[in-house]
């Protein structure tokens, strides 16, 4: 196992993952755009901490800490828009929510210790 992948973060970030993949196989036909559009922000986050995990840089990992924590909130925002859709029931938002806020507040610490 690489040194990222011990991390809280990134294992909660899979976590996030492949939850969100079972939520887009649920989703209709005619959503293909939100579908993408989730699947690429929740695939980028657990890419972008393994990338900052391996900068020897203070600067340069918390760069790459910040867009993985971008990438969280666009996450929630595009669980809103499914929910708002009614795509999504009250408790699979609240469950994805419930990831990504754990996510974002711990790459919060790492970008600013």
């Amino acid at each position: 196992m690489l040194s990222f992948q011990k991390l809280d973060v990134y294992q909660r970030s899979i976590e996030f993952l492949a939850f969100a993949r079972r939520i887009l196989q649920r989703i209709p036909k005619g959503h293909a755009d939100l579908v993408d559009q989730l699947r690429r922000s929740a695939q980028s986050v657990p890419q972008n901490i393994a990338e900052g995990a391996g900068k020897t840089g203070r600067a340069d990992k918390a760069r790459y800490y910040a867009i993985a924590r971008g990438s969280a909130m666009e996450s929630a925002a595009h669980l809103d828009v499914m929910k708002i859709d009614e795509l999504i029931d009250d408790e699979h938002y609240a469950v994805g929510v419930a990831l990504l806020e754990r996510v974002v507040a711990m790459l919060t610490k790492m970008i600013d210790p």
